[in-house]
């Protein structure tokens, strides 16, 4: 697979857990999330699989979540790091809570 239709496949399922029916929707959270998922937040913080799940289930307030720059790494037995910005759009349309994150 070239790197480009990567980036696109990659960057379309990560960008699904950004929007707010997804976000809700505990069936389609577990398809996208591995059964050894992990998160290390912006904060520094440990999240299990079982954790991200009930919080995303639980959000009161849906958050816009915009994301740019993403990039690929393919890595050794079919897997691939996807690299990425994110941030908060808030109702002014300013942009908050900048973040780098990545999926492997």
């Amino acid at each position: 697979m070239s790197s480009a239709i990567l980036v696109d496949t990659l960057s379309k399922l990560e960008a699904e857990l950004h929007l707010p029916e997804v976000r809700v929707n505990a069936a389609r959270i577990n398809a996208l999330l591995h059964p050894d998922f992990e998160e290390v937040g912006r904060s520094g913080r440990h999240w299990s699989r079982p954790a991200i799940v009930e919080m995303l289930l639980s959000e009161s307030t849906p958050v816009e979540v915009v994301a740019d720059n993403y990039a690929v790494t393919e890595l050794p037995v079919g897997a691939a790091l996807l690299t990425y910005r994110s941030a908060h759009r808030q109702a002014d349309g300013s942009l908050t809570r900048h973040t780098l994150r990545c999926s492997l």
